[in-house]
């Protein structure tokens, strides 16, 4: 090769370069938001992700996105917030309360697509589900409205046990709410309840010892950014203690818990997913309507089951959407 076209072939490469730089920079960015951390939120990615590619955007091609996780340490998601309006991202996907509460006082101005299970008029999010009117929308699922139901599908399971226990985190906006629900509950179905609180790692070990020596007879696990990141530890803690319990994700049955009853957490986000995709398409966040999530799922995990020497009766087996074997 002569010097003169190496030196050519040289620049061409070089001018090369920034142009795919600013290529790689002018895809849009998408901040995804999470108070826990990649392992815990791989579920809800994935589902976000598929739904983000039925609109027509897939990460890394088409679009670009930055996670942010804070770890359990929500202290940190209004930092996380201020970081991804910095980066200008296109749009912010918050997929749980305490996120949409960094990301809504981090800015007004970009797009924000939630998933919650509060009432978003009630809490402010936006002005009304049909017109949101705001930089939000997103999905709101059925979260405290399913906390009787769950005691009621426990009762079913173990007729003869006449006291019961709620596990709840005190911290966690919705524990009072729920407990009443659960405690109206269970004088209608004249058991016994017991509620126990716990707010850390340490606490759950307490509260499952507590649990012991009242020898509840099963046990309903409130809604927590806690117990979700804490899956696999309740699953076991559940078996260990031999205690039938009622969560209300599928993720607690997978990891080898007894049973779910509640909203489809993947199917919220993959709703999140297409919104996000037709907001980075043009469309506006106030003129998106918020989604009220209602399908319920019923899954039972006859593997524990068995090993807590429990047989599932033929009523609830039939209502089961999924049966982990």
């Amino acid at each position: 090769m002569k010097r003169r076209e190496f030196i050519v072939l040289i620049g061409g490469a070089a001018a090369a370069w920034p142009l795919a730089a600013r290529a790689q920079q002018a895809l849009p960015v998408i901040g995804y938001l999470s108070p826990g951390s990649k392992k815990e939120d791989d579920y809800l990615v994935t589902p976000f992700l598929r739904g983000l590619e039925e609109a027509g955007f897939v990460a890394g091609r088409s679009v670009a996105i930055e996670y942010r996780y804070a770890d359990g340490q929500h202290d940190r998601l209004p930092a996380l917030a201020a970081d991804l309006v910095d980066r200008r991202a296109t749009v912010i996907v918050a997929p749980s309360t305490p996120t949409v509460l960094a990301a809504k006082a981090a800015t007004a101005t970009i797009p924000i697509v939630f998933q919650t299970g509060f009432d978003p008029v009630a809490a402010a999010f936006v002005s009304s589900l049909n017109r949101p009117d705001g930089n939000l929308t997103g999905v709101t699922t059925l979260v405290e409205e399913l906390a009787a139901k769950q005691l009621e599908v426990l009762h079913e399971l173990v007729p003869m046990a006449t006291s019961v226990a709620l596990l709840v985190d005190p911290a966690f906006p919705l524990a009072e709410s729920t407990t009443k629900d659960v405690q109206a509950a269970a004088r209608t179905l004249g058991l016994q309840l017991n509620v126990l609180h716990a707010s850390s790692e340490r606490e759950l070990d307490i509260a499952f010892a507590t649990l012991t020596q009242l020898r509840a007879g099963g046990l309903v696990l409130g809604v927590s950014g806690l117990f979700n990141r804490r899956i696999e530890q309740l699953a076991a803690l559940t078996i260990r203690h031999a205690v039938p319990t009622v969560y209300h994700n599928r993720e607690f049955p997978a990891a080898g818990g007894l049973m779910s009853y509640g909203t489809s957490l993947a199917q919220a986000l993959r709703q999140v997913g297409i919104y996000t995709g037709r907001i980075l398409k043009g469309e506006k966040p106030g003129d998106l309507p918020v989604v009220q999530s209602t399908k319920v799922e019923f899954i039972i995990n006859l593997k524990t089951a068995k090993a807590l020497g429990i047989t599932f009766p033929i009523s609830l087996l039939g209502r089961a959407d999924e049966v982990i074997e």
